[in-house]
C-alpha cells in the first residue's frame, strides 16, 4: 500500500509560505544557536552555568572534542533549509510533513542554549527533552516514506539522524548535570552506578532507533554514528580526563560499539528480507 506521504501532490498556496518561513527561521535559529554556543566568541556551552556541562562536570559528560559534531549538524540543517526552499521541492509531500518539525527542533535548540547560558539547568532538561521528542517525531515521519532523492536522503535523513543521536546522548548528560548541580547526592547507586545506568540507557535507545529505522538506512546509521561518537568521547573523558572512572569508560565503550553496529546489522537484515 502506498504511504500517505508518497501520494501525488498538488501545489498549495501555503507551500511557498512554508518554504520561506522555514528557510528564514532556520537560518536565524542556526545563527543564534551557533552564536550562543560560543562559535563566534560568545561563552561556550561547557563554560556556561558555572561549568555544569563541562567535560569534567559528571562521569557521563563527553570530552570537549565531542561537541565538534555540532558543526556538521548545523551545516546539514542549513543545507536542508536551502534545499527545501527550492521551487522543485515545493510540493514534496515528505518535506511538507517534516519541514515545520525541523524548524521547531532548531528553535528548541536555540532556546536550550539560551536557558543554559542563563544557568537554568532544570529548565534546560525540560527543553532538551521536548527537543528529543520532536526529533523522535521526525524519525517516525522519515520512516513512514522513503527519501524522494539522494540529496534529500543526505540533508534530511542524514542530518536528522545525527541530530537525534547526539541529542539523545546530550539529554542524558544534561540530566546528570542538573542532578549534580542540585546536590542530590548519589541516590544509592553512587556516581559510577548511575553513570553506567545512563550509558546503558543510551545503548538501549540506539538499539531502538536502529531497529525501528532499519528500512531507512541513512537515518538509522547516522543516528548510530552520532550516539557512538558521543559515547566514545564519554569513554575518552573517563580515561584521560577528570573524573577518571574505568568502569564508566568500559560501559561507554561497549555502548558506543552497540550504537555503531546495531543499525548497520539491522539495515542489512532488512534488505535481505
Amino acid at each position: 500500500m502506498t504511504s500517505t506521504l508518497e501520494s501525488p501532490t498538488r501545489p498549495r498556496t501555503s507551500d511557498a509560505l512554508r518554504q520561506a518561513v522555514v528557510l528564514v527561521g532556520a537560518l536565524l535559529a542556526v545563527a543564534a544557536a551557533a552564536l550562543g554556543s560560543g562559535a563566534f566568541g560568545g561563552t561556550p556551552i561547557q563554560d556556561a552555568a558555572g561549568g555544569a556541562l563541562s567535560a569534567d562536570a559528571t562521569p557521563v559528560a563527553p570530552d570537549s572534542p565531542a561537541f565538534r559534531i555540532w558543526s556538521v549538524i548545523y551545516l546539514g540543517l542549513v543545507a536542508f533549509a536551502v534545499v527545501q526552499a527550492l521551487p522543485s521541492r515545493r510540493t514534496d509531500a515528505r518535506l511538507r510533513a517534516t519541514a515545520w518539525w525541523v524548524l521547531a527542533s532548531m528553535l528548541l535548540n536555540a532556546a536550550w542554549i539560551g536557558v543554559v547560558q542563563a544557568g537554568w539547568l532544570w529548565a534546560s532538561v525540560v527543553v532538551i527533552a521536548v527537543l528529543l521528542a520532536v526529533l523522535a517525531r521526525l524519525l517516525v515521519l522519515l520512516v513512514a516514506s522513503p527519501p524522494t532523492s539522494a540529496t534529500q536522503a543526505v540533508v534530511l535523513d542524514g542530518t536528522v539522524g545525527l541530530y537525534l543521536g547526539w541529542v539523545s546522548v546530550a539529554t542524558l548528560a544534561d540530566t546528570a548535570a542538573a542532578l549534580a548541580g542540585s546536590d542530590v547526592g548519589d541516590l544509592g547507586l553512587g556516581a559510577t552506578g548511575w553513570s553506567v545506568v545512563l550509558v546503558s540507557a543510551a545503548a538501549v535507545l540506539a538499539v531502538a532507533y536502529g531497529w525501528y529505522a532499519r528500512r531507512r538506512p541513512v537515518v538509522a546509521v547516522a543516528a548510530g554514528v552520532a550516539m557512538a561518537w558521543g559515547l566514545g568521547w564519554v569513554a575518552v573523558g573517563r580515561t584521560s580526563g577528570s573524573p577518571v572512572d574505568p568502569t564508566v569508560a568500559a560501559a561507554a565503550t561497549v555502548a558506543a560499539v552497540v550504537a555503531l553496529v546495531v543499525p548497520v546489522v539491522a539495515t542489512v537484515l532488512a534488505r535481505r528480507r
